[in-house]
């Protein structure tokens, strides 16, 4: 006589219904300092000049482009922050990826 072959399944749906879904996190609240560092670093003048100084004419330039805006733009969030006292200043510069230009 062969073992029942549904029991394993059996098994394994039981497993299941008893794991629950995990628990949602609210969404965490932005520091309003941060929030007006933001809008303050998209209408920088650094990331209007890096979106002027553009020429999409083609897909690698176009990810260029986007790379020195994210660039302007982070580098302008960071001062924001410095210069508010959010952040102190220092640290280590992150990891660009390489490029060819």
């Amino acid at each position: 006589m062969q073992p029942p072959r549904i029991l394993p399944a059996l098994a394994l749906l039981l497993l299941a219904a008893c794991g629950g879904a995990p628990a949602r996190q609210a969404a965490p609240t932005e520091d309003p300092a941060v929030a007006e560092c933001r809008a303050e670093a998209s209408r920088s003048d650094t990331v209007r000049e890096a979106w002027r100084a553009a020429n999409l004419s083609s897909s690698g330039e176009q990810e260029r482009t986007r790379a020195r805006v994210a660039d302007a733009e982070a580098r302008a969030l960071n001062d924001c922050l410095r210069r508010r006292g959010v952040i102190r200043g220092g640290g280590v510069e992150r990891v660009r990826p390489p490029s060819f230009f």
